[in-house]
């Protein structure tokens, strides 16, 4: 395949650069621990096809359309903070993506390279800085503004064509960012068969296979 030519990179976090994953996964099924176990599966469904999607977000569909609760921002707000207390360390200690730190440390250098996240800003800034990673990234950009939004900003903020601007992600919501932003996108999966993406969509299993696919 032709490698895409690139003024930036911009990578989503969970599952792209750390395998945190399931470290929210987990945290989104402990915050229902006192609900049916139907009620668990579906949270935890819900997360894993909404990738990308702010837990804010998720949170109100779980309270209003799962369990038809009337909810306030108030309450959404405190079940988000508690949902933070259970994964900010864990996503910290979790692992690189195979050939994340490699790729970061190579093309610091060579190209500006940025995150765009669902983590709410705060909280990922405290996350990338206690992983050691601040140094690799041009700004990280979280929630509440939403991905399309932050990669049209890089765009404008730093005057790159966004037909140069490559969008790592993981999950179907990266790749509508990428669509709405008019960048470029590759797909990072594990098991491509599981793929949520259009047919002809690039796909690596890990940041091993990245270089290959980039040129500048």
């Amino acid at each position: 395949m032709t490698p895409f030519t690139v003024e930036a990179i911009i990578f989503d976090f969970d599952g792209v650069l750390a395998e945190s994953v399931s470290v929210k996964g987990n945290a989104f099924v402990a915050l229902y621990k006192e609900e049916r176990s139907d009620i668990q599966k579906q949270v935890l469904d819900y997360h894993l096809a909404h990738g990308g999607v702010s837990r804010f977000d998720k949170i109100r569909y779980f309270e209003e359309t799962l369990l038809e609760r009337s909810v306030t921002e108030e309450h959404v707000l405190k079940i988000a903070d508690h949902f933070s207390e259970l994964v900010e360390e864990r996503v910290v200690q979790s692992p690189w993506v195979a050939g994340a730190k490699a790729f970061l440390e190579e093309y610091q250098e060579h190209l500006p390279l940025f995150v765009a996240s669902a983590t709410p800003q705060e909280e990922l800034e405290r996350i990338v800085n206690a992983r050691s990673m601040t140094q690799y990234f041009k700004a990280v950009f979280g929630s509440p503004i939403k991905k399309a939004e932050h990669l049209k900003t890089i765009a404008k903020t730093y005057n790159f064509d966004p037909a140069y601007i490559l969008m790592v992600g993981d999950t179907i919501s990266d790749y509508k960012a990428a669509q709405s932003a008019g960048t470029c996108f590759i797909g990072r999966l594990e098991n491509s068969s599981l793929s949520p993406f259009p047919s002809g969509t690039k796909l690596i299993p890990d940041l091993t296979y990245l270089k290959k696919h980039i040129s500048f």
